[in-house]
């Protein structure tokens, strides 16, 4: 890396987890300078806009989240360890994997109706949560692990959307309880189409 790539790194770096904890609207390009002690100068010479950092904050975020989920399921030697994993590395929304919270849930409820580009960014993240369960599933049906009618993209979709419903609930309640019954539920679902 150049000088400039890293300085660029770096902002990204620390830029990352405020844009996750504050959002992308009230980010200020100050709340950056003062993370990185970097003058405004500096900072629009990596980046022409704060849209522009936003953006490469994003993807921070969710290659970050995305690196720390697949090192944990690299560890597992069954599909259902997977799934199992899986639910529990997102079951602690009080205390999340990443600072803020899930981004995915963070930066899509922001921009759904605001940013196009973060919204796609968001989807591309969606979709690879539900491809990663959708493939454990299907592993486990090919390895005589779960029942061969079990649905592996009608499941991964249930996952998802119930994972981040729980993380919403807990975040606001500042309670884990129903994240708990939610990932009790899901076990259960995956117990009942165990071979």
């Amino acid at each position: 890396m150049t000088k400039g790539e890293e300085t660029r790194q770096f902002i990204i770096e620390k830029a990352a987890p405020i844009f996750n904890i504050k959002g992308i609207a009230a980010t200020s390009m100050s709340d950056i300078m003062e993370a990185t002690r970097l003058s405004k100068g500096s900072m629009y010479v990596h980046f022409e806009n704060k849209d522009v950092l936003a953006c490469a904050a994003v993807d921070h975020n969710i290659k970050v989240l995305g690196d720390k989920l697949l090192s944990k399921l690299s560890k597992c030697k069954t599909a259902k360890e997977e799934l199992f994993t899986y639910i529990d590395f997102f079951s602690n929304a009080v205390h999340p994997p990443l600072t803020g919270g899930c981004p995915l849930l963070n930066f899509g409820t922001e921009a759904d109706d605001t940013n196009p580009i973060v919204k796609e960014k968001v989807n591309k993240g969606i979709n690879f949560n539900q491809q990663l369960l959708e493939k454990s599933i299907t592993k486990g049906i090919n390895n005589g692990e779960f029942k061969p009618n079990w649905n592996a993209a009608d499941f991964a979709t249930v996952v998802f959307a119930m994972m981040e419903g729980g993380h919403l609930i807990s975040r606001m309640s500042s309670n884990n309880d129903k994240m708990q019954i939610i990932t009790k539920t899901l076990k259960n679902i995956i117990e009942e189409n165990s071979l």
